[in-house]
């Protein structure tokens, strides 16, 4: 896959539309809200966080939620205009943060400017083979026609990339992208739905673009389940979403079940010829703008602590929803606009001030970004698995419960540092961990 900036990044995600408080549907009116990123304090907060990489959804015109697009090349006008979003771009860049775009290619909103062309003009369209169209269908808006959609919203056209003529619209689209506002990568929204030929276009169009910067163009697709091999690969995208891990987390949490995590992240990264993304780097989450908060998800908000340690412990690159990093709660109820919420500025605390330490600690260790994965002991409320690479190694160790728990294993070493708090620890004195406590303890040599 070849190595980039990305793998030893941290990433942090933004709903602009959400943050920035817009209106839930598109009145038409210019509002320079996405400046709010850099002028409410957002982008400093993401560098004295550890950020090294912003993902951020979906900012181009569209009729409600960013997933709905209307026009590619146009910034959303609740969000304001080009020059907002290279004000933002180039804020993130000045504080040694990369972006990434939400590319929504799978489908469009009712009021892409395409689609409006084939209600109008129906057959005679030029763009009527960029969507599944039946002439001889009709549907619920009454437009004398039918069309596939994602998932079978209505108001979601999906887009039909065998026309080759759509794909090389969608890469013009990219490519300006890139050259307008100096952006570092795609996030591609539904990954698991786009055509495999498709995606590997795409690849193509980010290989030219690291070609040009001399600097990885990256992509990072949304998945589900199943086999990631099926969209991450050195002709597919450079990471995927690990909702795997993501539900293993939570899960093993909330059920005293240390061993559901361990199985996923020892089927996805160990050293056996069964497992499946060895040497690959997944973008692993505690919660994101589809999923609830993760503090409203767990039982004991206690386990933040031990959750997060092996998000950034664990092979991969770890993301952070904004908001969860000092704790906000969330979860669907009405719509997914409790999940997105308008927030003034970033704020900061105990749980804040930890995951800048984990931040600091994982962009600080090579084992900890390029290490394999080998797990020393598992129990329902413990896990302890090591990290190593070019004779660096640290060991991971998380307690979840609510009384200390001592380790017994040969560390094959005598004393370490721990990486989150600059601590001395002495092997030999024993390895017991405080209630909800993680420990990233480095060896010496």
């Amino acid at each position: 896959m070849g190595v980039s900036w990305f793998e030893e990044s941290v990433c942090y995600q933004i709903y602009p539309l959400g943050l920035t408080g817009a209106p839930h549907e598109n009145d038409g009116v210019l509002a320079h809200r996405l400046r709010q990123l850099v002028d409410n304090g957002w982008v400093e907060h993401m560098r004295k966080l550890g950020i090294g990489c912003l993902i951020l959804n979906p900012v181009f015109e569209s009729d409600a939620h960013g997933y709905d697009t209307r026009d590619y090349r146009q910034v959303d006008c609740r969000l304001g205009d080009a020059d907002d979003l290279r004000y933002v771009v180039d804020a993130c860049h000045a504080a040694g943060i990369r972006v990434l775009l939400d590319g929504v290619f799978n489908h469009v909103g009712r009021g892409f400017w395409a689609f409006r062309d084939v209600l109008r003009e129906r057959e005679a369209s030029p763009y009527a083979g960029w969507f599944g169209i039946d002439w001889g269908g009709d549907n619920e808006y009454g437009d004398g026609l039918s069309y596939e959609t994602w998932e079978g919203v209505p108001y979601l056209v999906k887009l039909n990339h065998a026309n080759f003529e759509l794909n090389g619209y969608l890469a013009d689209v990219i490519r300006g992208w890139e050259a307008d506002y100096g952006i570092d990568g795609l996030r591609l929204d539904v990954a698991y739905c786009l055509d495999p030929g498709f995606l590997r276009y795409l690849r193509q169009v980010a290989d030219e673009l690291t070609a040009k910067r001399g600097e990885k163009f990256v992509l990072v697709g949304e998945t589900m389940f199943g086999d990631y091999n099926q969209w991450m690969g050195d002709d597919l995208c450079d990471s995927v979403t690990n909702y795997e891990v993501y539900k293993g987390l939570w899960s093993s949490m909330n059920e005293a079940n240390m061993h559901e995590v361990a199985y996923a992240l020892k089927r996805q990264a160990g050293s056996d010829p069964w497992c499946l993304y060895t040497g690959r780097h997944l973008l692993n989450f505690a919660d994101n703008h589809d999923v609830p908060r993760i503090a409203t998800k767990l039982a004991d908000v206690r386990h933040l602590i031990p959750l997060y340690g092996i998000v950034f412990g664990m092979c991969g690159v770890p993301c952070v929803y904004y908001g969860s990093e000092w704790g906000i709660e969330g979860e669907q109820s009405f719509g997914d606009y409790e999940l997105r919420p308008a927030l003034d500025a970033p704020e900061w605390g105990e749980l804040t001030d930890y995951l800048a330490s984990l931040a600091r600690a994982k962009r600080g260790s090579k084992a900890l970004c390029w290490g394999g994965y080998r797990e020393i002991a598992v129990e329902p409320r413990q896990l302890l698995f090591e990290r190593a690479f070019e004779g660096e190694r640290v060991i991971v160790a998380v307690n979840a419960a609510d009384e200390p728990h001592r380790f017994h294993f040969d560390a094959g070493c005598g004393r370490a540092v721990d990486l989150i708090t600059g601590e001395e620890h002495d092997f030999g004195g024993g390895s017991e961990l405080p209630p909800f406590s993680c420990r990233f303890w480095l060896c010496e040599r």
